[in-house]
């Protein structure tokens, strides 16, 4: 079997584009290595999972500079297997933010355990590390931090106020795959990192996701949870409970040439970044969210926040143009709402939008976001 055309077809997440100059909010592609390494597996007979994934899990792990890398079935999976490997169950406590898709809260809460959600800054969606250092005790069982679009966390005094407990630092980095903070990639500073391979993410195999550790003793645990707790498919000798979250050797071919050009693909996400930092310098009640691309983070997405959201994503939408709202806070879910008010994370979700982004989204359809914007913002302020 041979490459067809089919592999230079442009992938966009969640849009029926009906307009000819329709801008998405999310551009990416499978170009045709990634095609012609999916047919190697097929061609091979490699359908599950078995070499094809090995040969990912080690390329990613030594790209991230970790011992350890096992690919599953989504980033919300990897997170999950994160707090089994931990030994998290009903009752324990796990500190989670608020300002996070709900994927976080969930890989402790349907475990049974007990999310204590933590406050922001005003300036920064990331969560504040005092909030974790006041909160943080013998009896958490885990923190989970979230790296939101690629833009770190203040690692190192949450470790330090983790560490004075023993409790282990787990690394949402689902949006942070290949950002980097001191010359170090995020996902790599805690016990275990977890990332996630869908389509609007940096390197996509349509679905999947990633667990990295330096740590050998956990990552035997996840691995063994990864098929039913079997350690391999030969003796069959049952370690413990498990599932079946395995990966497959076609996603692993996609992967494996998505990842070999993650180079190019954060130089163009910042390129992105840039263009609309620039453009976007000088328009009234606007704000670009800080994104240290300059020091080695990547802006997965372009975010903004602007008090006229809901009628400036009204009004691009209008003009051809998809943006994307924040996602709601996770106080705001019934099943996980409590007592606690969090004004900071609330005021991110209520003004926050994402501008069409993506490591193919031509640099054209930036610069006609930016003449939008600048057009329409003058508009919003007089109304």
């Amino acid at each position: 079997m041979k490459p067809t055309g089919a592999h230079t077809t442009q992938i966009v997440s969640h849009v029926d584009a009906e307009r000819e100059d329709f801008v998405p909010w999310w551009r990416t592609k499978i170009d045709e290595t990634d095609v012609a390494l999916l047919l190697r597996s097929v061609n091979e007979k490699r359908f599950s999972m078995g070499s094809g994934t090995a040969e990912f899990e080690a390329e990613l792990a030594s790209i991230l500079g970790v011992r350890h890398a096992l690919a599953t079935t989504s980033g919300s999976m990897a997170l999950m297997m994160a707090m089994l490997g931990l030994g998290i169950g009903a009752g324990d406590e796990v500190i989670v933010p608020d300002r996070t898709f709900i994927a976080t809260a969930h890989a402790a809460s349907l475990l049974g355990a007990k999310d204590r959600a933590r406050r922001f800054k005003t300036d920064d969606p990331n969560v504040d590390p005092a909030e974790i250092a006041k909160k943080v005790s013998a009896r958490t069982k885990a923190v989970l931090v979230v790296h939101l679009n690629g833009h770190a966390c203040e690692m190192e005094p949450i470790l330090a106020a983790a560490g004075r407990f023993g409790v282990p630092v787990v690394e949402d980095a689902a949006q942070a795959l290949f950002s980097r903070h001191g010359g170090k990639f995020l996902g790599t500073f805690g016990a275990m990192g977890c990332f996630s391979l869908g389509m609007t993410k940096i390197a996509s195999t349509g679905q999947g996701g990633a667990i990295v550790t330096d740590d050998t003793s956990l990552f035997e645990k996840v691995r063994a949870l990864r098929n039913h707790g079997v350690r391999d498919v030969v003796s069959h000798e049952y370690l413990g409970s498990g599932g079946n979250f395995k990966f497959n050797d076609m996603q692993a071919g996609i992967g494996l040439g998505q990842i070999r050009r993650w180079r190019e693909k954060v130089e163009h996400c910042n390129a992105v970044y840039r263009t609309y930092r620039r453009g976007l310098a000088n328009v009234p009640g606007l704000r670009v969210l800080d994104v240290a691309v300059d020091a080695g983070e990547c802006a997965l997405w372009t975010e903004v926040t602007l008090d006229a959201r809901d009628r400036m994503a009204e009004a691009l939408a209008e003009r051809g143009i998809q943006t994307r709202k924040f996602l709601p806070c996770l106080h705001s879910a019934p099943h996980l709402a409590g007592t606690a008010q969090f004004p900071n994370s609330q005021l991110f979700a209520a003004t926050g939008l994402v501008l069409p982004s993506g490591p193919d989204q031509p640099l054209a359809n930036v610069e006609r976001t930016i003449a939008a914007i600048q057009a329409i913002a003058p508009q919003l302020r007089r109304n």
